[in-house]
């Protein structure tokens, strides 16, 4: 089995700048895809590992079509933006990843409201606006495949991430991840169901493991990572996921990186 073509197709990958979203659309843009790379960082900055520049230098240099549009994804308007200069510039939106993405390790006494509203915000609302304001456009073409990135605190009580306290011990904490992770896994499934008839997939993907980023080297640059997984296998099997559209293809399915190239096994 080969490495699916996605030539012709456009991709958006929200949070691209650093980590799971950079390594993911450098592969989508390997696969043949035009490949949207937004995030709120543009340019490199020493407070913050990575960038919209830097992951469209990456994508160029391996010969790769990046575009790319700083957005951030808590902000509507911000998002509405983003869709728009997409569609006057390339008329369609074929795949969309909502990668964008962020923790709270803490544990639930400990954590402010202000602190849910950012994590919700963040991991299930812009998601949300993200699909209202892309499935119009995949719906008029009757085509689409989208990816929603999720985590195995969706379904795990511990947290296995580093915690605010500095300590590598697994902890119960980080509710608020975990919550609104399986907010998103529900949310997908139900989409997939109501949305089939228009020949639009959406599947949910997440590491097996925790993996390891730039984000979190900053954050404990002594944290021992030797279990961790790499961004790598997250991007391979989003690249399969993109390529999905109904009817010859699934959605509604909720896979580790692991099973899903597990299932892929002979893929080049």
């Amino acid at each position: 089995m080969t490495m699916p073509n996605l030539k012709n197709k456009v991709a958006i990958v929200t949070g691209s700048s650093r980590g799971i979203g950079k390594a993911i659309a450098i592969k989508l843009a390997q696969s043949g895809a035009t490949v949207v790379v937004t995030a709120r960082t543009g340019i490199p900055s020493d407070s913050s590992p990575g960038s919209l520049q830097e992951t469209c230098e990456e994508i160029k240099n391996l010969g790769g079509s990046a575009f790319p549009i700083v957005c951030n994804v808590r902000e509507e308007q911000s998002i509405i933006d983003l869709v728009n200069k997409v569609t006057e510039n390339f008329e369609t939106i074929d795949i969309l990843v909502n990668n964008a993405g962020i923790g709270n390790y803490q544990s639930f006494t400990e954590s402010s409201l202000k602190q849910w509203d950012l994590v919700l915000d963040i991991n299930l609302r812009a998601p949300v606006i993200m699909m209202q304001h892309v499935l119009p456009i995949m719906i008029k073409q009757q085509s689409g495949s989208i990816i929603n990135i999720s985590s195995h605190a969706a379904t795990n009580i511990f947290s296995s991430t580093l915690s605010s306290d500095n300590s590598d011990d697994v902890k119960l904490i980080g509710q608020s991840y975990g919550a609104s992770k399986a907010a998103l896994e529900r949310l997908s499934w139900g989409l997939a169901a109501e949305l089939g008839e228009h020949n639009i997939a959406i599947n949910v993907l997440k590491p097996l493991k925790p993996v390891v980023t730039e984000g979190f080297i900053a954050q404990r640059p002594d944290g021992d990572y030797s279990s961790w997984s790499s961004p790598d296998a997250m991007a391979l099997a989003t690249t399969i996921l993109a390529a999905q559209e109904k009817p010859d293809g699934f959605s509604g399915t909720i896979y580790t990186a692991e099973e899903l190239l597990s299932l892929y096994k002979n893929l080049t």
